[in-house]
């Protein structure tokens, strides 16, 4: 009541100074709510305590009540289905205010559509009427990326995204799916620039406040784009971050395994459910395959490597026999989609692209000083429209068992993936990972193949040390081969980075067009 009266009482424009300082909650919707970016340091005195409110004001609505220390409101980018009591299911579009965001990948939250309280996933939000929350926004994505999402079956010539530039610090791009005779179905970008007032353009003849408006004004015109805009590209609900809140060590009870999908030396690989509501896969291990302890030690730093061509680990059972529950990726193990499943129809571009992806995820291990040590076809998985994600990376080094730990000879362990001072000494670093890709870069290019075909492990070894190399496969260009050489140099300095290896492969069949379109009648 006092703090309502404040409003009615004051002139507009200290109104309009005292509502950036305060957060919006509900309140009855003949109330006007204005929008500010105003940010003050306000003393306001409401009966007899004082408040301090150095606190930017964003994104209020109509319909709100302000009380002191509350939240910004967020919208729903996806649909989300609650995993458990404490969640909260939501529907795209659905607004909420945030009570509590201060614990990472799940926020405490009270719908507006319903007043309920619960859960939510903190990537499946954003904040309400920001370029966030935008449909055609997706934000930090590669060039590559954009490519393959917008050349995905179904879409149509003007199908777009907009995303931040990789190459231009607070720029955007604007990624066009095009059409032409000589290169058929393509992609063109153009650069969004940003101008010293805050707008926004991509001639400098027609410039906009907001990229809002930019892209209003090209979903009506072309105006010197290759095309008008037309359908915004359609994108695939992302992973959470985990299971729900607090299920990172959970109960065997909690899975059901329900169709078994392989089985190895160290155990089985499952689909099934966490929670009677979520479809995962679950790896079971052997009792005795690794300790507990080591190996929930390293699972807490294999959940926090996070990038979209690494399957997420989602949640563990920690006494033995160990359980390791993931996504469930549909189309199974590269190797077995390249030797069964549709990979054995795939010609080179689409291969390449699969080795690019895998080179993306490997460069991000890099970049985060991690070592793979086992990286082969078996240990890819598939899913839908091609992606690749690396599965098992850090596991290798946990195995107890004396047949894989002794290296040389033995049966268990995958000796012709691995770099000679890897398999001889132990010497596994990132560049033994290069020499295990070039590789599985054989792998994709025979359609799945057993490296070295003929030969045991003991005479790989001993070739390998000699200098054999595997000679070009069949149907492979030569320079895709002579980059396969380059990662088994017997140096391991001397092999490329796998960032190296992202760019030659992304770039394999590019021509030599520029990077980013201009629009015509600059």
């Amino acid at each position: 009541g006092n703090c309502l009266f404040i409003f009615k009482i004051f002139p507009v424009s200290l109104c309009q100074k005292l509502l950036s300082k305060f957060q919006i909650f509900f309140f009855p919707s003949h109330y006007r709510v204005w929008y500010f970016t105003v940010t003050l340091r306000i003393e306001v005195h409401i009966k007899s305590t004082v408040y301090f409110y150095p606190v930017l004001f964003y994104c209020p609505l109509s319909g709100s009540l302000i009380i002191p220390g509350g939240v910004t409101f967020f919208v729903a980018l996806y649909d989300y289905e609650a995993r458990t009591s404490d969640d909260l299911t939501f529907k795209k579009g659905d607004r909420f205010q945030i009570i509590n965001n201060t614990e990472g990948d799940w926020w405490e939250a009270r719908s507006i559509t319903t007043g309920k309280k619960g859960y939510i996933p903190s990537n499946y939000v954003a904040p309400a009427d920001s370029i966030q929350a935008e449909e055609w926004y997706f934000g930090k994505m590669g060039r590559k990326d954009a490519e393959r999402l917008l050349l995905n079956p179904g879409n149509d010539r003007g199908t777009f995204l907009v995303r931040e530039s990789e190459t231009t610090k607070g720029a955007y791009s604007l990624s066009i799916r095009d059409w032409d005779s000589a290169k058929g179905d393509n992609v063109k970008h153009y650069k969004i620039r940003k101008l010293d007032n805050g707008g926004y353009y991509i001639t400098t003849r027609a410039q906009f406040d907001t990229l809002q408006k930019l892209v209003k004004h090209y979903t009506e015109h072309a105006d010197g784009l290759c095309h008008r805009l037309t359908t915004v590209c359609p994108t695939v609900k992302p992973q959470t971050q985990g299971l729900a809140k607090d299920a990172w060590e959970i109960s065997r009870e909690s899975l059901q395994l329900e169709l078994k999908l392989g089985q190895g030396c160290f155990g089985e690989v499952w689909m099934g459910t966490w929670n009677g509501t979520t479809k995962v896969a679950i790896k079971t291990l052997k009792p005795g395959t690794m300790s507990p302890e080591a190996f929930l030690q390293e699972a807490q730093i294999m959940k926090k490597l996070r990038h979209d061509k690494l399957v997420p680990l989602f949640a563990v059972v920690s006494e033995e026999p160990i359980y390791i529950v993931t996504e469930y990726m549909s189309k199974g193990s590269l190797l077995d989609f390249l030797k069964e499943g549709e990979g054995k129809f795939l010609n080179l571009v689409m291969l390449v692209d699969m080795a690019a992806k895998i080179a993306d995820g490997m460069a991000f291990i890099e970049r985060m000083n991690y070592i793979h040590r086992d990286l082969r076809a078996a240990n890819i998985l598939v899913g839908d429209n091609l992606v690749c994600k690396i599965a098992d990376f850090g596991l290798a080094r946990l195995i107890e068992d004396n047949e894989y730990t002794a290296r040389q000879g033995q049966s268990k362990f995958p000796i012709k993936w691995t770099a000679p001072e890897a398999a001889l000494y132990g010497r596994f670093t990132i560049k033994s990972d290069v020499w295990s890709f070039g590789i599985l870069l054989t792998e994709l290019v025979t359609k799945g193949r057993v490296p070295y075909p003929g030969m045991v492990n003991r005479e790989v070894l001993e070739q390998v040390e000699r200098g054999y190399r595997m000679p070009c496969p069949q149907g492979c260009p030569e320079s895709l081969h002579e980059m396969m050489k380059l990662c088994w140099k017997k140096e391991p300095d001397e092999r490329p980075t796998f960032e190296y290896l992202q760019s030659f492969l992304e770039d394999y069949f590019t021509s030599t067009e520029p990077q980013y379109q201009p629009g015509e009648n600059l």
